[in-house]
This record gives structure tokens, sequence and C-alpha cells, in this order.
């Protein structure tokens, strides 16, 4: 188990977070008991934390057994011996965890488990547009429910929604929910010289979408050997003025290569917060942007639902859904892997 003296040393490199340096010893001697509690809960319950890299970071650096991006937590989820599952994130992720391991518990101990790109499509939306759009494929990004993912034809991630486009066999996709994903696989599509007929549903990141090209031209200007990185669901004026695209995990191994020290990182906070701790050594100029409901999960929220969870805390699936939804998981696999 993680120790005060640990948290401290590792919790003070982090530059953007809610909690101010002066107040940091206090706040880590308060959560002690509440670290010790969640400890001994999870060996008592056979339960494994996952958390998002976007939650806070006591978190990650204290009681969680596993952290990334959601493709990576919910392999994760499917591979550990456990009975119980505690996923620090926002709901769909907890959902796409249970779609892949329904026989474990999956409680998400967010007070505001919601996602804004997420929740901007619905299964009825869905089937809808499938009646307007008969001759089309349904793509859907992972960020979305498991309902929305029943209705589709195969799931995507951010790291390899490009591949899975250019092999998928039609050349007619609506792809959803975020848009301005979208148009940026439309713009990579063209790039390559693959002629794909896509439309697009109106959903957004609003985190991702904050993001603007004047600040990358006002950064390069001042630091002319700064090193820009964004998350693919960024505007895609935005895509088309940085050194590189990538998904949450392909920004965090992609940093590790970089000999520069200057970097500009457009995205969560919390992927930035990782990097200041686990690989030292970079300076992060510009503002990153934090996700409200990311950070509504704490250390006292996983206490409350290991010890005495409440109906809406656990994920619960259709099982005629979870396998309607597997469905376009196992076929990311097979045109990712394939």
């Amino acid at each position: 188990m993680v120790t005060a003296d640990t948290l401290f040393s590792q919790l003070q490199q982090v530059r953007f977070s809610s909690i101010r340096d002066e107040d940091l010893k206090q706040h880590i001697e308060k959560s002690m008991p509440v670290i010790e509690e969640i400890e001994r809960l999870k060996r008592e319950k056979n339960a494994v934390i996952l958390a998002h890299s976007y939650v806070t970071p006591d978190i990650i650096y204290s009681v969680a057994d596993y952290s990334g991006d959601s493709y990576e937590l919910s392999k994760n989820a499917l591979e550990a011996e456990a009975d119980l599952i505690v996923f620090a994130a926002v709901r769909f992720m907890g959902e796409t965890a249970k779609i892949l391991s329904p026989h474990k518990e999956v409680l998400i101990p967010g007070t505001d488990p919601a996602c804004s790109l997420a929740d901007s499509i619905s299964a009825s939306d869905v089937r809808r547009l499938k009646e307007e759009y008969p001759d089309y494929a349904f793509i859907c990004y992972i960020n979305t429910t498991a309902a929305v993912k029943a209705e589709c034809d195969v799931s995507v991630t951010s790291s390899n929604v490009y591949k899975i486009i250019e092999n998928y066999p039609s050349d007619k996709i609506y792809f959803l929910p975020d848009r301005l994903m979208g148009m940026n696989i439309i713009d990579e599509m063209q790039r390559r010289g693959i002629k794909k007929d896509i439309r697009l549903w109106n959903g957004t990141c609003y985190v991702h979408e904050e993001f603007e090209p004047r600040m990358i031209d006002e950064f390069r200007s001042a630091h002319p050997d700064i090193y820009v990185m964004a998350h693919p669901e960024c505007k895609p004026e935005v895509i088309r003025k940085v050194d590189y695209v990538g998904s949450t995990s392909q920004m965090f191994k992609k940093i590790q290569e970089l000999p520069g020290e200057k970097v500009m990182m457009l995205t969560e906070c919390g992927l930035i917060s990782r990097i200041e701790v686990e690989k030292p050594g970079k300076k992060f100029l510009g503002a990153c942007q934090m996700c409200k409901y990311m950070k509504s999960n704490s250390l006292e929220n996983i206490l409350r639902v290991l010890k005495d969870p409440r109906p809406e805390d656990y994920v619960q699936l259709d099982e005629e859904l979870r396998l309607r939804a597997i469905k376009s998981l196992e076929m990311m696999f097979k045109y990712a892997e394939g």
C-alpha cells in the first residue's frame, strides 16, 4: 500500500491540480485512513479499481490497480481475476467493461458520471438514422453507451479509427457520435487517397472542442522549438497545426520518444499529470482542460461504493442488449487486428 510520503512526492510534481500546494500534505493526511479502508475492502471483496487517466491523480497513485484509457481499462477488466470492478471514470466506460466481463460486478463511483459526447446520441437516434440511410454501415466511437453500440456494425477507438474506416468493406459510412473526430477522419481518408462517403452526427467532447488553432500559433511564435500533440477529438483546424495526433495511450507513449523538453498537449489535464509523475523532464506549455465528469470521482466515493453501494452505482445490462453490443466490439478486434 502507498505511504503518505510516497504519495506526497508523486503529487507535488503535478502542475494541473485542484489541490493547492500548501494544502497537499493536509489532503494526503486526511486521505490516508480512506485509502487504508479502500485497500482492506478490496482484499475482502476481491475487487480491483480501474482509473482513467483523466481522474484525479490522488486516485491513480493511491488505490488504482490499473490506469489508462477506456479501451486499455476494459481489457484490464476482462483479464483481472476479480469478482468486483470499481471503474473510476464515466458510465459508458463501465458499460464497456460490463459488456466484456458480464459475470463481474461493475460499480461507478463518480457523482456525475455523464459524458457530453456519449450522451449526445441515443439508441433511438441510431435506429432512425439507419432507416434514413439504409445503405450505410454504422461505425461508432467507443465513447458511446452500450445501447448505441448494440445498434452499430463496429466500434472504434481513437487509436484504431483510421485503420478500421480505411479497411471497412463499405464505401458508405455513418460515423457517430463525434463530429470533430469524424471531420478529422474525412481529412485523413482524403490524405490517404481513400474514397469514402462519410456522414456525421453532431456530438462533441466539451473538453476537446475548447482548443483553438490560435493557441498553437501563439505558443509556436514564442517557442519555435515546441512540440504540439492533440487528441483526435479536437477541431480539424487544430489537428492540421499539430505535430502529432493520438489517443490518450498513444500520446503517453509518444512523449517518451521526444528529444526536446517543451511540449504543448491539447487534451484533458489528467494525462499531463500522469506524465509529470511517471515521465518527468518535460516542460508543458499552454493550458489543458479538465473534465468535470471524470473529476467527479473521488477517494471518498470509491470507499462509499465499496462499503455501501446504491442500486444506481451498479452497471446493469440486459443480456440481449449486451450480446448485440459485444458484436460491435468483436468486429472492432477483427478489423483493427486483421
